[in-house]
């Protein structure tokens, strides 16, 4: 990053105007488009320029490009953002702009969860059968915070989000938090829900649980929520899950303990059915990890299950084999 570059991206008033936009949320190119009253094209030639001076950056979700602060040079962004705040005390111009900019941006957030409800209400009825074969929700998520309550969470990756719950259930207490999930569609509903958390403390991310799109040893706590009775093999998904996790880091994973509903494959594409405790220590210690003594929530036919683990020092990274013990 080069300081005259900076300056350069900055002197044009559509950029400084993009740039005090993105202090305050992720957006897309249509959304960011949309608030300034320009073209997509126009916005996206723009959005290329502060890129390339390291002040945004982007992320490809489907069909969709998402912008964003750039993370990797955080002291130069708050130095931006404080100067751009500056700017709005002293320049009724500029001010004014900015606050026609939060409107729009304030109808947006509103779209976005006018869609999640849209959502909500399509899917609601699968859920609660669901919901009505288990613990209450409450329970599990006081179980899951008890269970990673003796050491810091650090960055942590929630894979599989969802609607976004766990990464805000513990938004409070993580330094930052990704919320990766594969379905476009669930990612909007997430976007929808964390929308009001610091853009410095929330990302979401379309990707694979068996093929993670992070560096090795890049969080310090994995969970994942109900996801892994989506996975056919649960080991490349775990091997994964140790690969980005830092030594000493922990996953917590919450998901059924063997049962036999096999309406469950079809109503709601579980493609496992749960899993017993012997499994599931096999399948963390393969991936890396040394196993906890797991939580037991009885509350309906399906008993939920957390199980934790410590990611070992050494590397195991190798995939072990599926296991054939019948679930």
């Amino acid at each position: 990053m080069m300081i005259e570059d900076i300056f350069k991206a900055l002197g044009d008033p559509t950029r400084l105007r993009i740039a005090r936009l993105l202090g305050t949320m992720e957006l897309a190119v249509g959304e960011l488009a949309q608030v300034l009253g320009q073209s997509q094209p126009r916005v996206s030639r723009h959005v290329g320029i502060l890129c390339d001076a390291g002040l945004a950056e982007r992320r490809r979700e489907g069909s969709w490009v998402f912008l964003r602060q750039s993370e990797s040079s955080a002291p130069v962004i708050e130095a931006v953002q404080r100067l751009l705040a500056l700017a709005e005390t002293e320049e009724p111009a500029f001010a004014a702009l900015c606050e026609t900019d939060r409107r729009k941006l304030a109808a947006i957030r509103n779209a976005r969860e006018a869609a999640a409800e849209t959502y909500f209400a399509r899917h609601a009825g699968e859920w609660d059968e669901l919901r009505a074969l288990h613990s209450a929700d409450a329970d599990v998520e006081r179980g899951l915070a008890e269970a990673l309550a003796d050491a810091p969470l650090g960055a942590l990756l929630d894979i599989g989000t969802g609607t976004g719950r766990m990464a805000e259930l513990f938004a409070p207490h993580a330094e930052r938090i990704v919320a990766l999930d594969k379905n476009l569609e669930m990612l909007r509903v997430a976007r929808a829900k964390l929308q009001h958390l610091p853009t410095a403390q929330i990302e979401l991310v379309q990707g694979d649980f068996a093929d993670l799109p992070f560096s090795d040893a890049s969080f310090d706590t994995v969970v994942l929520h109900q996801v892994l009775h989506f996975a056919a093999d649960p080991a490349p998904a775990l091997a994964e899950a140790a690969r980005v996790l830092r030594s000493g880091g922990r996953i917590a994973i919450v998901d059924f303990a063997s049962h036999d509903h096999e309406e469950l494959r079809t109503r709601h594409q579980h493609v496992r059915l749960g899993f017993t405790d012997r499994q599931m220590a096999e399948l963390l210690r393969g991936a890396g990890f040394s196993v906890s003594p797991p939580l037991a929530l009885e509350g309906g036919p399906l008993v939920v299950k957390i199980w934790t683990a410590k990611r070992r020092s050494a590397p195991a990274l190798k995939t072990p084999a599926s296991l054939t013990e019948t679930v």
